[in-house]
């Protein structure tokens, strides 16, 4: 992809692009297309972009490409709590540093047990996933294979696995001041009140810019990008996969 240039270089240096990643540029968990990845080097001419996204850095150099600090102005991980602007690292935040090790002890032993008592087709590994900025939980696992994800999200969707789980935390943890957003196929991530998506815009409230498109899959209300897709600063687009985001990038940057 291209070389970074000077935000003043671009055809629409006051407007920024944020893309979500799984379902939007890329298929859930899957590499990044040849195709998507000509589309943002011809929309870098144009703009500004950035990728914002729940799962860690390593998680999405593997979707995106190992140049992936360089592909893009800015890159937020874990929602924007790791940042980074064209290629260098901004100020971070800790989810264990706000919860605190006995809380988050409590947090921890209730998801194990509610999920060793799932009665669901299969279990893999990997249920709880400590990142910088807040956790992931899955009750198959997220070491399931691929046609396990999506068998996964078929049975999710007709049980409401993942909606009764977070309703048992919000009623066993009321006072914790968390969050808890579905994304993907097989989890949801679980942060403290106001560490969405929506953070990753403190890192470019200073820009200034006049415009900020943001591109979601997950935009319907409890989903991981509804916060930032719905917030007034933003205009927001849902999509309903990586071809959808190419198709209306072309219609509003001719790209």
């Amino acid at each position: 992809m291209s070389p970074a240039t000077n935000f003043s270089d671009r055809t629409h240096p006051d407007t920024i692009c944020l893309f979500d990643v799984d379902g939007t540029l890329t298929p859930a968990r899957l590499d990044i297309s040849k195709e998507m990845e000509e589309t943002l080097v011809q929309l870098r001419k144009k703009c500004v972009i950035g990728f914002v996204g729940g799962s860690d850095l390593s998680k999405q150099v593997e979707q995106l490409g190992p140049n992936v600090l360089k592909n893009f102005d800015y890159c937020f991980s874990e929602n924007g709590l790791t940042a980074y602007k064209l290629g260098e690292q901004l100020a971070s935040q800790s989810f264990i540093g706000y919860l605190g090790e006995d809380r988050y002890k409590k947090l921890v032993n209730f998801v194990l047990r509610y999920i060793a008592d799932l009665d669901i087709p299969v279990k893999r590994g990997t249920f709880v996933e400590f990142r910088n900025g807040m956790i992931n939980i899955s009750p198959i696992g997220r070491n399931c294979s691929h046609p396990e994800r999506n068998d996964f999200e078929k049975f999710d969707l007709e049980h409401k696995l993942r909606e009764k789980f977070v309703s048992a935390l919000q009623n066993e943890f009321p006072d914790y001041g968390l969050t808890y957003s579905i994304g993907g196929q097989i989890s949801f991530d679980v942060f403290p009140t106001g560490w969405d998506k929506t953070y990753c815009l403190r890192h470019i409230e200073h820009e200034n810019f006049k415009t900020i498109h943001f591109f979601g899959d997950k935009t319907f209300k409890g989903g991981n990008d509804y916060e930032i897709y719905s917030h007034p600063l933003v205009t927001g687009h849902a999509v309903t996969s990586p071809l959808d985001t190419q198709k209306i990038l072309k219609e509003l940057f001719d790209v």
